[in-house]
């Protein structure tokens, strides 16, 4: 039997291959990996919210920004529901 704290944590194994595969340090890897894994525990509604700010900043429509939006959260590695413009007028605005 493996003992706790010789079991290899999923960070870890990630960590070791990405640093295998790319030649990045371990360290480096690490680093890699932490920064993804907190780029994607963000929420659906935080998601949806900080994009929006984004694509206002550069001057798209809300018209256009509901539909990119539905568009991308579809594609979202991390799955989250389908919104409707509606639903995702009503994160935003409330």
């Amino acid at each position: 039997m493996i003992s706790e704290a010789a079991a290899v944590e999923p960070v870890d194994e990630l960590a070791e291959q990405v640093s295998r595969t790319t030649g990045l340090s371990a360290d480096v890897s690490r680093r890699v990996v932490a920064d993804v894994l907190a780029y994607f525990t963000e929420t659906t509604e935080e998601y949806v919210r900080r994009r929006h700010r984004e694509l206002q900043t550069y001057g798209a429509r809300n018209d256009e920004i509901f539909a990119r939006l539905g568009t991308e959260l579809r594609h979202w590695p991390v799955r989250s529901p389908e919104l409707s413009a509606r639903q995702l007028r009503r994160i935003v605005y409330g």
